[in-house]
């Protein structure tokens, strides 16, 4: 089951503990997206993040215009209208505002638990 978030609780968690929380929170958007889309079999939260520090990054932008389009999968599935999030979650991780992408990817998961 996918927990309910409060978006402004971990934007300010991972800003006090100076990102820790945000590592987690990223691995937990990960893992509830694969949920609600139904893919289950793909990268998980640890591994996506593990990669995204390999690559230097590189990953974590292909991570975030992936997330948009598994978000706009389980939208379509549960008739909901859907907008091609994955560009808009790529083009704010580009500009060094994944936290506003992540948030975004919150309160879409929020709306569909």
């Amino acid at each position: 089951m996918i927990q309910n978030r409060n978006i402004a609780v971990c934007i300010i968690l991972s800003i006090v503990t100076c990102g820790i929380y945000g590592i987690y929170w990223f691995i937990c958007l990960a893992n509830d997206t694969n949920m609600i889309s139904g893919r289950t079999g793909d990268t998980s939260g640890g591994m996506a993040f593990l990669l995204t520090i390999v690559t230097c990054g590189i990953y974590g932008f292909y991570w975030a215009f992936k997330q948009g389009e598994k978000i706009d999968e389980a939208k379509i599935s549960r008739g909901i209208p859907s907008s091609n999030s994955g560009i808009l979650y790529l083009l704010l991780s580009i500009f060094g505002l994944s936290i506003v992408a992540w948030a975004l990817m919150q309160n879409e998961l929020n709306k569909m638990a």
